[in-house]
């Protein structure tokens, strides 16, 4: 089942007039903008990943890994694939970037910097104390493109849901092991 366009583009028009307010702040510009260029080829989530690494818990290593590699081929299968069948327009808003800015060629929908981050955020979750921060990251990098005028809202809600997606795909094709308990000796 798919939404009425007329529901879709109400609630991109809705979204974007929000943001029309905060466009042109310089914090919420430095925030998103950044947010935004931090996303850019998941260099942001390889960063993350990295860090988990460092952290030397049991499963870091093996979560990172697994992070890196899942963001790396959703972003082909969104890239290459999802762009390439819906070819959907970017917004039509012709506003003076205040911040150096990457303009993508592709198709709008769904957001790549959305399904990117939702996917790393799903896998760099897995049993880490840390996954809400991960996904406030993500949050904040999903919403950097309506905010920089190169997505609709409805492609960041669906690149967020594909994401997501992809991340359980990932997870369920390669879980984490479960830490073993060590039995007290000497009963």
């Amino acid at each position: 089942m798919t939404l009425p366009h007329s529901l879709v583009a109400e609630l991109d028009e809705r979204v974007d007039k929000y943001f029309a307010g905060w466009r042109g702040n310089d914090l919420a510009d430095r925030v998103f903008y950044t947010a935004s260029a931090l996303g850019d080829f998941g260099l942001i989530w390889v960063v993350l990943a990295l860090l988990r690494m460092l952290r030397g818990r049991p499963n870091d290593d093996r979560a990172a890994v697994r992070a890196i590699v899942a963001t790396g081929v959703e972003s082909v299968v969104v890239n290459a694939g999802m762009k390439s069948i819906f070819q959907r327009g970017r917004p039509v808003g012709l506003i003076e970037h205040p911040y150096p800015f990457r303009q993508p060629l592709t198709s709008s929908f769904p957001s790549g910097h959305a399904t990117a981050a939702f996917c790393a955020a799903t896998l760099l979750a897995d049993g880490d104390n840390l996954g809400p921060a991960y996904f406030a990251i993500a949050a904040v990098v999903a919403v950097s493109r309506v905010h920089v005028q190169i997505h609709h809202a409805s492609d960041v809600v669906g690149g967020a849901v594909i994401g997501v997606a992809l991340g359980g795909i990932g997870r369920a094709i390669s879980p984490l092991p479960t830490p073993s308990l060590k039995r007290r000796s000497g009963r």
